[in-house]
């Protein structure tokens, strides 16, 4: 049986390059986000699992409670997916559709994990700085962990830089251990 990860990524490409070809990166994604988060409920699910509920109502359903955040290829694809049996992996749909569109805008979306807030100023100076090493737009989410103690844990994608006390602490007793 396949990966739910296999399912969705040809899913995702198929959307990316429509969305690709019709100039519509943005708009497509935020109706998978959407779709993602429809999906994801928990009273849709057991619908959806139902015997009793026809491929049809769990499509009328989606639309329905969607409104005006699908467009008619949104509503077209709620359709396939419902139909295909993949209204399961709309989650992993999205997330390798943001992917893909990230690589293809040079965007990359990062968080910093700080033990205590830090200003306007400096925040501008960090995501300024990840510019520059990561060569992309850096779309930089802030945290507050005051387990860290002091210093910053750093995370775009597969890249971490780990700088918090915390850490540092916990090596040096390892290495004290060993």
């Amino acid at each position: 049986m396949p990966s739910q990860s296999n399912i969705a990524r040809p899913y995702a490409q198929a959307l990316f390059q429509l969305a690709l070809e019709e100039g519509r990166l943005a708009a497509w994604h935020d109706q998978l986000q959407w779709l993602a988060l429809v999906a994801d409920d928990p009273q849709l699910k057991e619908l959806a699992a139902s015997p009793n509920i026809s491929p049809a109502q769990v499509i009328g359903l989606i639309h329905e409670v969607s409104g005006d955040h699908l467009d008619r290829h949104g509503r077209n694809l709620v359709q396939l997916i419902v139909q295909n049996g993949r209204l399961s992996v709309l989650g992993e749909i999205a997330d390798a559709y943001t992917e893909l569109r990230a690589e293809a805008e040079k965007t990359i979306t990062a968080s910093m994990i700080t033990a205590t807030p830090i200003g306007e100023g400096q925040r501008q100076s960090f995501q300024s700085a990840l510019k520059n090493k990561l060569g992309r737009s850096v779309e930089l989410k802030f945290e507050v962990d005051e387990e860290l103690i002091g210093g910053a844990v750093i995370r775009a994608g597969d890249w971490v830089v780990d700088g918090s006390v915390k850490t540092q602490l916990d090596r040096l007793v390892g290495a004290i251990g060993s």
